[in-house]
């Protein structure tokens, strides 16, 4: 149980070792054995005390916090993201604070932003996915540790740990191609974020090497939501020679499909096979299970963490960007081709007639 008024003269005394020689061996900071960090630890443990980060900053030391700067605290993605970083900061004996900017942090508003968080702890993760072009000149202008992550819209000399998105949109398309799949269709998110583009270029890339035409009619502009993923499904799906497939640039939107497909009394896959990117948490609660892909959260997390911790010590860093594969999960969504010639939307008339 932690008392109050513990400080670490009261440690060090319980420990029988000096007041730098703990400060030493709670910090990291100096030279300590190792029978006496664990002797003082010990000591801090069974007191109850917890060093002051606040005072450690005063100080120019180090606070042991690593920070999280998001703006979307609604997005699964995000909170993914979170979620593992969280796992990994504790790994390395660390604490995390996460601060929600609220917003595209434009203007003056994100230099001020920047100028307050770099105070406050050792290094900074940012999962700012929209971030805008002046905020992103504001950091590449500072001296202190920052990773980003899943960053994709400009190339900047910052390093980023983000996941491959054209080669997992090629794994998908390919996927529905080897189905049977001739008309496949395409929802774009907004383009503000540039994971949308890079997820049409492995599209139009796998319809290529299938030696299939890409047709402008199956594209359809959404904007990452459900509902636009909706609006677009019912769009598709009224064109006189409907897709039979429908791969959507995040599901979100493949969620929306999915409800537009059912409203049209239409079965998935065995009249239109569905997939997303991204496997979110709903993706395998839906029904049926969503076919999606899935960046590596976890070993995303452990990357950027490692590369951040390496940066607060002084050393040099491991590189400048690491990708990683995005993983294809097959689920219930997608299915064979349907062999008839008649329609997708003539078959459902038929089934309600």
């Amino acid at each position: 149980m932690k008392k109050s008024g513990v400080t670490l003269v009261d440690v060090a005394k319980l420990a029988g070792v000096s007041v730098m020689t703990a400060s030493r061996a709670l910090s990291g900071e100096g030279y300590a054995s190792e029978e006496t960090k664990t002797k003082v630890q010990a000591a801090a443990k069974q007191l109850g005390y917890a060093p002051n980060a606040l005072a450690r900053m005063m100080k120019g030391g180090k606070t042991n916090v690593i920070g999280v700067v998001v703006n979307d605290l609604s997005s699964s993605v995000v909170n993914c993201f979170v979620t593992a970083l969280s796992e990994e900061v504790r790994k390395v004996d660390m604490d995390l604070f996460i601060y929600n900017s609220l917003g595209d942090m434009g203007g003056g508003k994100g230099k001020r932003v920047s100028q307050m968080l770099h105070g406050l702890w050792d290094g900074l993760v940012y999962v700012l996915p929209r971030m805008t072009d002046d905020y992103l000149e504001t950091l590449e202008k500072t001296t202190s540790p920052v990773v980003m992550i899943n960053y994709f819209r400009h190339e900047t000399t910052l390093p980023v740990v983000r996941g491959d998105n054209v080669n997992g949109a090629h794994d998908a398309v390919s996927h529905l191609v080897e189905l049977g799949h001739r008309r496949i269709a395409f929802i774009r998110g907004n383009a503000y974020t540039g994971q949308s583009d890079l997820r049409e270029r492995g599209y139009a890339a796998a319809l290529a090497d299938a030696g299939l035409e890409l047709d402008p009619a199956l594209v359809c502009q959404g904007d990452f939501s459900e509902a636009s993923g909706m609006q677009c499904a019912h769009k598709l799906l009224e064109l006189p020679e409907p897709p039979t497939a429908i791969f959507a640039a995040n599901d979100g939107m493949a969620l929306g499909v999915m409800n537009a497909i059912r409203e049209k009394g239409l079965r998935i896959p065995e009249d239109i096979s569905v997939i997303g990117f991204d496997d979110i948490p709903a993706a395998a609660m839906t029904r049926p299970p969503l076919t999606t892909l899935r960046h590596p959260f976890e070993a995303m997390a452990q990357a950027t963490v490692q590369e951040l911790v390496r940066r607060i010590r002084g050393e040099p860093g491991r590189r400048h960007r690491i990708e990683f594969p995005s993983e294809f999960v097959v689920r219930e969504s997608t299915g064979p081709a349907p062999v008839s010639a008649t329609t997708p939307a003539k078959r459902s008339r038929l089934r309600r007639a």
